[in-house]
């Protein structure tokens, strides 16, 4: 009887903050203005200048759409049904869209090619159970393309150069030596190549043409940063790299090719360089991206520090110079906010003169968004631990329902700017909290080496430590506070739950893995380059591997746990969540499971993220008190809750 009269008054308390909340909260943002389609996203505009192409809804699905610049001739010229396209570019004739597409989440991109006049498209890579990387295009060649193909071996992936006119494909570069990854000169030439060595180092080849041999040019330990080759200078004979050898973090150096002499371009002492922008015809440097609290940029070339000067004015926000056109006149620039939609503008850089285009969600201006705050904190062994703390708005900034929102990978990082998903919750009622623990990039190598072996251990005890730093600030209700994410992020909730169960109220697993062992031996054949990196990280052994496992801990689980997963996922297997939620029901655990029959790793259909918002909506709202939108009829989805 006693605990009866606990649970009603727990359920009472839950109803008395959400009406509170629901009281003072801003208007309801719907889902469908979160979650989707943009309006239109994503503009480019076309090597000669003359035209925009941009993403929008077309049967429900993004498509590509152009428009002649300065009019209003906007037409569909893309049919993609069932995805949507989401990554796509002009071919240098201006005539031309090219664009990838998977099937059904299982990331065995095609090469598509779409005639403007016409809108026939023709898959230019029409190979069965196979992955297509595109590799490079250069001005000076229009009718080329370099793509990545492993049909001769799924393991590996070959280069090939398709001629754009006649569909041809002929293959220049033969991985004998399982590369992980290839670059390009700016005459289209493969000379550089980058490859895991099996400590979970790096080595990086270099060759003087295509009849040279490769050779060894720089190797790294495996406690660098996972750095990169970031293109060749103007005339061939030096290299960029992104490399933390010498340093803590990654810097932006040339390389001379011939004599392996080395200077540094750019660099922070906290910050890695995750960008570089270059002229689009003549490939000189030109800015270097940092991002700290948020994004910056370090200028190389005088030439555009007018124009950068200029931009910074235009709005409040993060800037990027997101497509330029040969005759480099005519920029479009992306600015990214905290608190409303993408606006994309048109910049003239003769009369430094910026005009709005569009911005990719425009019925998000009419409600009232929350700011995202770069916050820090000390964890247990005194590392600094830096993230976002986002708080609903229109309520006071104490004892709040809490939604620890994790990061996937966990080799990335949470950024400053317009998230859909804290957005949603913030709006709901919920300080929304994510977090760079140790072992995300960006913070340079010691941030991530100490993160080396950690999963489930002192990587989650950062997530610990956030959560009890906004509990001491007063922002969390310490009995109100969920973990959610996805992939890392969802093992993250699993391991939250089961690790330690007296923690969290409930969790939100988005295709996170359960058992590291059967993550390991499923990853796709192509991964195997980067096994080694897993291993280095992650751990290398089945008794170690299995203690950092949630499954073999899934009894231990007291909180709800909804489980999300996709049925085609090539990352996380769909045996993942299959395990956990088969071991929690043997053990009559509180879970909730939805399974989507045509998504991958995370989901891409907009009906599929409406019904999985909607569930997670809903389920949050029963355990942490927020409000919720009901959830409607949502046509078109494929979950199947199991």
């Amino acid at each position: 009887m006693k605990r009866h009269l606990r649970l009603a008054a727990g359920l009472a308390c839950l109803l008395l903050f959400a009406a509170q909340a629901s009281a003072e909260l801003p208007a309801l943002i719907p889902r469908d203005v979160l979650f989707g389609n943009p309006e239109k996203a994503g503009p480019q505009i076309s090597p000669d200048g003359k035209m925009i192409a941009y993403l929008a809804p077309e049967g429900g699905v993004l498509n590509v759409w152009v428009r002649t610049l300065g009019q209003t001739d906007d037409r569909v010229v893309t049919s993609d049904k069932k995805r949507g396209v989401r990554i796509y570019f002009w071919q240098q004739d201006s005539r031309h869209i090219l664009y990838l597409q998977d099937e059904g989440g299982n990331e065995n991109w095609h090469v598509y090619q779409t005639d403007l006049a016409t809108k026939e498209t023709r898959d230019l890579t029409p190979f069965e159970k196979v992955q297509a990387r595109i590799i490079a295009v250069d001005p000076k060649f229009p009718d080329a393309i370099l793509v990545a193909i492993n049909n001769r071996d799924p393991k590996v992936h070959d280069i090939n150069r398709i001629d754009l006119k006649t569909g041809k494909t002929e293959m220049i570069v033969e991985n004998k030596d399982g590369m992980e990854s290839f670059a390009a000169d700016n005459n289209l030439r493969v000379r550089a190549a980058k490859n895991v060595l099996p400590d979970g180092g790096t080595e990086v080849f270099v060759r003087d043409d295509e009849q040279s041999a490769w050779r060894s040019f720089q190797k790294w330990g495996p406690d660098e940063v996972s750095g990169s080759i970031a293109g060749f200078s103007p005339d061939g004979k030096k290299l960029w790299l992104i490399s933390s050898v010498d340093a803590n973090t990654g810097r932006l150096v040339e390389a001379d090719i011939s004599t392996g002499k080395q200077t540094v371009v750019a660099e922070d002492k906290q910050y890695d360089v995750s960008g570089a922008m270059s002229h689009p015809t003549r490939r000189h440097l030109e800015a270097v991206r940092l991002v700290r609290a948020r994004s910056e940029w370090v200028v190389i070339d005088k030439a555009i520090k007018a124009d950068f000067d200029a931009l910074r004015k235009v709005r409040d926000g993060d800037f990027s110079v997101t497509s330029r056109d040969d005759a480099d006149k005519t920029w479009l620039v992306a600015y990214a906010m905290d608190n409303g939609p993408i606006y994309y503008y048109t910049y003239d850089r003769p009369s430094k003169k910026a005009a709005l285009l569009f911005s990719n969600r425009p019925a998000l201006e009419k409600y009232t968004l929350a700011r995202m705050r770069p916050v820090s904190f000390q964890a247990r062994d005194g590392m600094t631990i830096h993230g976002y703390l986002t708080l609903p708005v229109g309520v006071p900034e104490k004892n709040l329902p809490m939604v620890l929102n994790v990061h996937g990978g966990p080799w990335g990082r949470d950024t400053w700017g317009l998230d859909p998903e804290v957005q949603w919750l913030a709006n709901r009622g919920y300080a929304v909290f994510q977090v760079n623990f140790r072992g995300s990039t960006g913070y340079g190598k010691a941030h991530l080496n100490a993160g080396n072996r950690q999963w489930g251990a002192k990587m989650h005890d950062d997530l610990l430590d956030a959560k009890n730093w906004a509990i001491k600030q007063g922002y969390a209700d310490p009995k109100r506070v969920a973990i959610y994410g996805g992939s890392y992020g969802g093992y993250a909730t699993l391991v939250g739950l089961a690790f330690t169960p007296e923690e969290f109220a409930a969790g939100v697993d988005i295709v996170g893995p359960s058992n590291l062992n059967t993550l390991l031996k499923s990853i796709p054949p192509h991964w195997g380059p980067i096994k080694a990196r897993f291993t280095k990280r992650m751990g290398d052994t089945e008794e170690f591997l299995n203690s950092r496992s949630p499954l073999f801990k899934a009894g231990q689980i007291t909180r709800p746990l909804l489980v999300a997963q996709g049925a085609n996922d090539p990352r996380v297997n769909i045996k993942e969540s299959d395990q956990i939620v088969e071991a929690m029901r043997k053990a009559n655990k509180p879970v909730e499971y939805v399974v989507f029959a045509d998504e991958g790793h995370g989901f891409a259909r907009p009906a599929n993220r409406l019904f999985f918002y909607a569930r997670a909506e809903e389920f949050l709202a029963k355990y942490l008190g927020g409000r919720s939108e009901p959830a409607g009829e949502i046509k078109g989805h494929s979950g199947e809750i199991k």
